[in-house]
């Protein structure tokens, strides 16, 4: 009996900005875990415009490894617009997931959310170990009390850099999302479609190498964007 046939394809798919220091560690890691619950599987590495060497790192992963693949914007267009590049080269894997490339959430956490597959179609994280300053802890609970007030959403974090989605739940969504809106898009398209979405409970780690941006003037501003943009959307009147 194939050891594989009672496992699902895998891609996992992130984007990288001013990660050059990290942006190995995450692939390799990424290979290490798809190895073991995926019958096959594929690591995407987005470059979104980056100025260090985060493109190149991930060029040379793509050569040495079959299974990594590197794609360059030659801009910087967005968080969301990197990993809607991603999920076109993911659309031939049962099972998307997407992360971050600064390490901050271990993909390792795989091991266990591998075991909700067969009871969702999307799979979403809450982070019960937060590392972060009390501002941005903050800024956190309000934009996702903003989130659940205005799309009558029930979870505790709608923005954890880590998800899993089922390839043809995607295939059926629109999105339009170029910030990190975009993990919030997605949950809100699959709730409105009426797909089952499950949480779990995920640790994060602290950034080892560069500066976030989460918490700059021009990333929240096109999150604000995004969401008015999507709500429009969704809930436009016929």
């Amino acid at each position: 009996m194939n050891k594989n046939s009672d496992k699902p394809s895998i891609a996992i798919c992130f984007p990288v900005y001013r990660d050059e220091g990290t942006v190995e560690t995450v692939a390799i890691k990424s290979l290490k875990v798809l190895a073991d619950i995926a019958s096959k599987y594929k690591v995407i590495i987005v470059d979104d415009g980056s100025p260090d060497k985060s493109g190149e790192i991930a060029d040379k992963l793509a050569e040495k490894y079959s299974n990594i693949i590197s794609i360059r914007h030659e801009s910087n267009l967005g968080y969301g617009a990197a990993l809607q590049t991603g999920f076109k080269y993911s659309l031939d894997y049962e099972w998307i997931c997407f992360t971050d490339g600064d390490n901050q959430y271990d993909v390792n956490e795989l091991y266990h959310l591998s075991k909700l597959f067969n009871h969702y179609n999307l799979i979403v994280t809450f982070r019960y170990s937060k590392i972060y300053g009390t501002l941005r802890i903050f800024i956190s609970y309000i934009y996702n009390l903003i989130i659940r007030l205005l799309f009558k959403t029930y979870l505790r974090d709608h923005n954890c850099g880590l998800k899993l989605i089922r390839s043809d739940v995607i295939r059926e969504m629109e999105l339009i999302s170029n910030s990190a809106f975009i993990g919030p898009e997605i949950i809100i398209n699959a709730m409105v479609k009426g797909h089952p979405i499950g949480e779990a409970g995920i640790r994060t780690y602290p950034r080892t190498f560069g500066e976030s941006s989460v918490m700059s003037i021009r990333h929240i501003t096109n999150s604000i964007i995004d969401m008015f943009r999507v709500y429009k959307k969704i809930f436009k009147q016929k």
